[in-house]
């Protein structure tokens, strides 16, 4: 997502919280689409099963 140059103002005056801190941290360890990838095929369907 591309932040506007109204949002990247803001973003330079503001404390970033916690969960902003966590959540960037999150984003950069763990390797989602090998992660989704793995999951993936044992996660259910929406649907009728069967």
């Amino acid at each position: 997502m591309q932040l506007s140059f109204g949002d990247a103002e803001y973003n330079g005056k503001r404390k970033r919280t916690r969960r902003e801190v966590f959540l960037a941290e999150m984003d950069q360890v763990v390797p989602w689409k090998a992660l989704l990838a793995l999951i993936e095929p044992h996660y259910p369907t929406s649907g009728q099963p069967g």
